[in-house]
């Protein structure tokens, strides 16, 4: 029987909380259905009370208010996506319930718990009901009521509040359209309840458990069953701004609210974090600019999301990188003492970044004096484009990061070093290409240059063809494992079971558009002769087209076209 939380047992339940959601991060990932099918949810909760874990594990608090706030603190900066602001939220808003609180009985720490819900609505612009909202909302108020009652076992208090969650739980599917579409629960709910769970036990005394996936069968969210018309906004974007001026932030909410949805801010006096849903982040991320100084940004594309999950594939996030990053990270610091800027020696230079060795050479061949590598599978970080940008001996560099993930990390090159920094915001690699064939190297100054590199973009049309690994419906296309698919400027032009038929339908997309050129990127798993054949598809129906094939080397995609 638990009648007080102190500051130590109040960590202890972050910690089993947070165990206890790692455990099953997965399951919850494969519920995930809203806004869009990303399948991050438990990832995304998981990594943001994971930052709580790590600050607690460096501190001893004996009150339950220095713990509660430095959970607070640490999730609002460490939390991922919206399912992770909200989380950190409802731990904020639990903070300030508990705010100089040497130890918290039943009715406060029920009283917080409840302070944490109000604090979560208010930031949600457009709350939505069959939520982690709604779950959060009732657990908390049959807590209140069960402390109420006159209970003060602060362990039947937070079973009380499950079990109420988890009735509620069950009645989202019903609730939310998107979610009864897919015929699950909401993820955000469930991840939460295991938190509590984890706090539970916590209380009940048992031992932190070891975190190991849950790989047993569960129920998985139906995303053949959603389509692109479910994604009202692309680009999930979330940031953290440091304040430098005490300015209400009413007009920016409204402001964001006005280009976007899916909106959630949450707020210390320090700084605060915003989750919107937006087609214009750029805009949202300069507005944020006039109440503080950007600290961090994630940009990710819901509608290619969307499409990857419904063609079979696993959905590419930022979350992805980690791994990546760290290795990158890793070999920067190794050659960190080794990092030098070379010094101008001319006037241009040019820096692509491109998956497979085809690539790399074609881009040398252009004049690239550098190729990083990365791409769709694998962003790299700033500091590795930057690495490649100090090795160029020119005063300028010209950065061609083709593809949309790849433009705000280059980007930033631009503070980081002494030389001028042009990023052309190529967004695919025929693009890049297309960019180093307009560059006149005797150009007497870089804004020509700049303006006939980023004017020839709109002169190619990129298609991609690669394969479904599952069977699934998107987008009126019945989709079955094994098929080819046919990809246009990243949106799904066409399935096939024969690869010559989509070639074809691209061949007379070629012939609708009058193309002149059309170059066949073949990738690391098609061989030449092949490769020849699919050109002479394109030879067939645009016999007045010049067809080029060349060694792209790429993954992921069996060929990568550019019709100019």
């Amino acid at each position: 029987m638990n009648e007080q939380i102190t500051g130590a047992l109040f960590k202890q339940m972050v910690l089993h909380g947070a165990a206890s959601i790692t455990a099953q991060k997965q399951a919850i990932n494969d519920l995930n259905v809203f806004p869009v099918p990303d399948g991050d949810t438990g990832t995304n909760m998981s990594m943001t009370i994971s930052t709580a874990v790590t600050e607690l594990r460096k501190a001893a608090p004996t009150a339950v208010t220095q713990a509660a706030d430095l959970t607070a603190s640490a999730l609002l900066r460490g939390a991922r996506g919206n399912s992770g602001v909200i989380l950190s939220l409802l731990f904020r808003g639990l903070s300030k319930g508990l705010k100089g609180v040497e130890s918290a009985d039943a009715a406060t720490f029920s009283a917080a718990m409840q302070e944490g819900v109000s604090a979560a609505y208010k930031a949600v612009m457009k709350p939505a009901e069959g939520t982690v909202l709604t779950v959060s909302r009732l657990a908390a108020k049959e807590a209140v009521d069960t402390a109420g009652s006159g209970e003060t076992d602060l362990e039947k208090v937070l079973e009380a509040a499950i079990r109420k969650g988890y009735e509620t739980l069950a009645q989202t599917t019903d609730m939310n359209p998107v979610l009864k579409k897919a015929g699950v629960v909401d993820a955000g709910g469930k991840g939460y309840l295991l938190i509590l769970e984890g706090m539970l036990a916590a209380l009940r005394g048992e031992p932190l458990p070891e975190i190991t996936e849950d790989n047993g069968a569960q129920d998985k969210a139906d995303f053949a069953a959603l389509s692109a018309e479910d994604i009202t906004f692309t680009f999930d974007t979330v940031f953290i701004v440091r304040k430098t001026v005490n300015t209400p932030l009413e007009p920016f909410r409204a402001y964001l609210n006005s280009i976007g949805d899916s909106l959630v801010i949450g707020e210390d006096d320090e700084a605060f974090k915003v989750h919107v849903h937006t087609d214009i982040p750029g805009a949202a991320l300069m507005e944020a600019q006039k109440y503080g100084t950007l600290e961090l940004a994630k940009i990710e594309n819901m509608r290619t999301q969307a499409e990857d999950l419904a063609a079979g594939r696993t959905a590419q996030s930022t979350d992805d990188l980690d791994a990546v990053e760290e290795e990158l990270e890793h070999a920067e610091a190794l050659k960190a003492s080794a990092h030098t800027v070379a010094a101008p020696e001319k006037k241009y230079g040019f820096l692509a970044v491109c998956a497979g060795e085809g690539l790399a050479t074609v881009f040398k061949d252009l004049g690239a004096d550098e190729v990083v590598s990365g791409g769709q599978t694998m962003n790299p970080s700033t500091e590795s484009i930057l690495a490649g940008v100090d090795k160029i001996p020119a005063e300028t560099v010209f950065i061609l990061p083709n593809n949309g993930n790849i433009i705000m990390a280059a980007q930033q090159c631009s503070a980081l070093t002494e030389k001028h920094v042009v990023v052309i915001p190529t967004k695919t690699v025929p693009q890049g290409i297309t960019a180093m064939m307009n560059v006149d190297f005797e150009s007497p100054d870089p804004e020509s240059i700049t303006e006939a590199m980023t004017q020839s973009l709109s002169s190619v049309t990129t298609a991609q063809i690669t394969y479904a690994a599952r069977d699934s419906e998107f987008d009126g296309f019945h989709i079955k494992e094994g098929d080819y698919l046919a990809l246009q400027e990243g949106k799904l032009f066409g399935t096939d079971t024969s690869i010559e038929a989509l070639l074809a339908k691209l061949a007379a997309e070629a012939v609708s558009r009058s193309a002149e050129f059309v170059s066949l990127y073949f990738g690391e798993d098609v061989a030449e002769e092949d490769a020849q054949q699919a050109a002479d598809v394109f030879r067939t129906h645009c016999p007045d087209t010049e067809v080029a094939v060349l060694s792209g080397g790429q993954p992921v995609y069996y060929y990568i076209i550019s019709i100019e």
